[in-house]
């Protein structure tokens, strides 16, 4: 139960909690004040460790979570990095001002407590307080049942809130964190190297999407916030760094849904010497050891859905799952018009300047991606829809490209690089002119990249995996604002006046 006095409005409660810091100021005891902390022990390794601890002295800080009074002792529950211990708090032991300040106490309080550790007769372990602490007065009221609240909106909000109040929510981003660290660990230890590219540019490019557009002030000029890593990671193959990668936010002014956040998170990595086979290779094996690494297993369960890891993943051309899944056998099919009247009859919405291999596309996305479930690689992409990857020799139509898609979500995408700079420069005025014609996630042209090229790219193999839908599958989360800490939010005065 809270301490706060029940029935009275959040408003009174709050402006009780400020005569309470003036007093407490007035008195002399500013709980601002900066105050240097030496914790000894935090809650879970006391209570993991009770018997080498019993009777010893220990030093905690933390929040009260709760409180519940005994008579002329006080029980609380204090919660600090590891989660929650109970304190057992004496007048006779603390001494009768400090008990009298201490009652002044409010739930969301940051203390530090001084005491020692021992069992109470329930056999909960416990700190028996020698010393109580104001360090930081809470002025606002901590939620009790904050499972309940039905608005998720104020948790994305308040992330401050909702990390307190609810601890399966801070074991997501740990996860999330030790999902990062076993990327870098997987790569670290095969000779990649890490390294940091431009968030702004004057070119949005290694992607086909929208970007957010922002202005230089001294140099007067446009920039784009990117929306991918890759051209600035193959300039550096071209450089001479055979392994690179890099893991940061990418930015796409695009639509918001449980799967797409418009800044979220990817590893791009980049081999030289290496096709697209030995990256489904790597792609495959790296998923599988971080899944292992951070939760002990390769299997994880998705909304009730087991879904395994291991590897070796399933593959599939596009054209193959589209035979598979759709009874679409594109193979029979000979021309861009024919193609065009076969995607208007299945509901397609096909525009005139689309041809055989933009159909292919849109039947996968419409009727096949759906049923990827269990981790696949889809291959073969049409080159039209894959401006940067080499084109595969036995059917020029297609790309040595794949995709990996997990839960029916795509979470890596693939290539051997397109190191042809004849080649590149007439796919690059070939999405030109679908920009043109009104496409705006079309590829811009970028001649700094053609340059490099020319110089020579050697051939690579590259890849770009998306962090937060695999962190989303690795915690069973049902939207990906769930593992970004703070996700875009539409400002709340905003959001008030749609209401």
């Amino acid at each position: 139960m809270s301490h706060d006095t029940e029935g009275q409005s959040l408003n009174e409660l709050r402006k009780i909690r400020h005569a309470k810091l003036k007093k407490l100021k007035e008195a002399g005891k500013d709980p601002f004040e900066n105050e240097k902390v030496d914790v000894s022990h935090y809650s879970q390794f006391i209570k993991d460790n009770y018997d080498e601890l019993e009777n010893e002295k220990v030093t905690m800080a933390g929040r009260i979570m709760t409180r519940r009074e005994h008579g002329k002792a006080t029980f609380i529950n204090l919660q600090d990095k590891e989660g929650q211990i109970q304190i057992y708090v004496r007048l006779d032991r603390i001494g009768e001002q400090a008990y009298e300040d201490f009652q002044q106490f409010d739930i969301g309080d940051i203390i530090k407590v001084d005491g020692i550790v021992f069992k109470t007769k329930r056999g909960e372990v416990s700190v028996k307080a020698d010393t109580v602490k104001l360090l930081t007065k809470s002025l606002q009221i901590l939620p009790e049942k904050w499972h309940g609240l039905k608005d998720t909106d104020i948790r994305y909000r308040q992330r401050y809130v909702d990390l307190i109040v609810n601890p399966d929510v801070k074991n997501v981003f740990k996860i999330r964190s030790n999902t990062i660290k076993a990327i870098r660990e997987y790569l670290d230890n095969r000779d990649y190297l890490e390294v940091e590219t431009p968030i702004l540019d004057t070119i949005a490019g290694g992607a086909n999407a929208k970007p957010f557009i922002t202005h230089h002030n001294t140099l007067d000029i446009d920039m784009y916030l990117r929306i991918a890593t890759e051209l600035h990671l193959k300039r550096l193959i071209v450089g001479g760094f055979d392994r690179v990668y890099e893991i940061g936010r990418i930015f796409r002014n695009e639509g918001m849904s449980i799967k797409h956040n418009p800044e979220f998170t990817s590893i791009e990595l980049y081999q030289a010497y290496a096709d697209y086979k030995d990256i489904m290779e790597l792609t495959e094996n790296l998923v599988a050891y971080v899944v292992e690494k951070t939760l002990g297993t390769t299997k994880v369960t998705y909304q009730n859905t087991e879904i395994e890891f291991k590897p070796p993943w399933k593959r599939m051309t596009m054209e193959e799952s589209c035979k598979e899944f759709a009874k679409i056998d594109f193979s029979t099919i000979a021309s861009d018009e024919e193609a065009r009247q076969l995607g208007k009859k299945l509901g397609i919405d096909v525009e005139p300047e689309m041809s055989k291999g933009h159909i292919i596309s849109e039947v996968f996305e419409t009727y096949v991606e759906k049923h990827l479930i269990q981790p696949t690689f889809i291959t073969n992409h049409p080159v039209e829809v894959s401006p940067l990857a080499k084109r595969n020799v036995e059917n020029p139509a297609m790309t040595n490209r794949f995709e990996a898609f997990v839960n029916t979500w795509e979470i890596a995408n693939a290539f051997s690089e397109l190191n042809d700079p004849v080649d590149q420069r007439q796919r690059f005025l070939e999405q030109v002119k679908e920009k043109e014609t009104g496409n705006e996630e079309a590829h811009p042209l970028d001649e700094d990249f053609l340059n490099a090229l020319e110089i020579g790219l050697p051939p690579t193999g590259g890849m770009g995996l998306g962090i937060d839908r695999l962190v989303m599958l690795m915690t069973d989360s049902p939207s990906i604002r769930d593992v970004i800490l703070f996700p875009t939010m539409k400002p709340l005065d905003m959001a008030r006046d749609k209401e």
